[in-house]
């Protein structure tokens, strides 16, 4: 257990990406394992589709480390990105909006199916619901094979609390990680708040974490 007297941990902490950390479930292992396989897929243009700290980002590192390619901010593509991919065969465009140069994007679309590339967009909502303007980019978005991220189950929610405090240096009883997984609400964004909060809570009452301050955090 670490010191409680220590300043408050920053909310950007080191993150882990490597494949050995990315916490496995029936929500997320079939999108793992379709990633796995490549370049045996049905088509070259996918879209992972998950919410806010659903682990989006975990599963492109893993993938980039192990297959290679160059991974671009959707809100950021510009025309020097085009000219980038040109030496990749996997390009990831993450956190996909309707903030994005539609023009660029079905530029890289065209250039990614007439080099027989394969193309990964990551985002909250699906890209066929995404409201493009180009009607070229509305139909492109058609081809897309849409993989969903799903709420996080009982095993994920265990896994996820579990690397966070590990990550934090901080050891949890399994009775209380337990306590916690049947009663917090089932959103990867809730839960993600939920461990920030718990542990600014233990270092601002110099406490380990307890039942007494995880039902302050919870609400009860």
């Amino acid at each position: 257990m670490r010191d409680t007297n220590q300043t408050l941990i920053k909310f950007d902490y080191d993150k882990n990406f490597k494949n050995s950390d990315f916490v496995l479930s029936k929500s997320n292992k079939h999108i793992y394992n379709f990633l796995d396989r490549w370049p045996k897929w049905e088509r070259n243009f996918i879209n992972i589709i998950g919410q806010k700290f659903s682990g989006k980002t975990h599963l492109i590192n893993i993938f980039i480390k192990k297959n290679k390619g160059i991974s671009i901010n959707g809100q950021f593509l510009n025309e020097e990105d085009l000219k980038k991919i040109s030496i990749y065969e996997n390009i990831i465009i993450e956190d996909l909006t309707s903030n994005i140069n539609e023009n660029l994007l079905y530029s890289l679309m065209n250039l990614v199916e007439h080099d027989n590339k394969y193309v990964i967009v990551t985002s909250i909502n699906p890209i066929v619901n995404i409201d493009f303007k180009l009607a070229d980019l509305k139909s492109r978005a058609k081809n897309f094979l849409l993989l969903n991220i799903e709420q996080p189950d009982d095993e994920l929610i265990f896994g996820i609390i579990l690397k966070n405090f590990s990550d934090r240096q901080i050891l949890l009883d399994k009775k209380l990680i337990d306590y916690i997984v049947k009663r917090i609400e089932r959103s990867y964004s809730k839960i993600h708040n939920f461990i920030y909060k718990i542990d600014q809570l233990s270092l601002k009452k110099k406490k380990s974490i307890d039942f007494k301050i995880i039902k302050e955090v919870l609400g009860e």
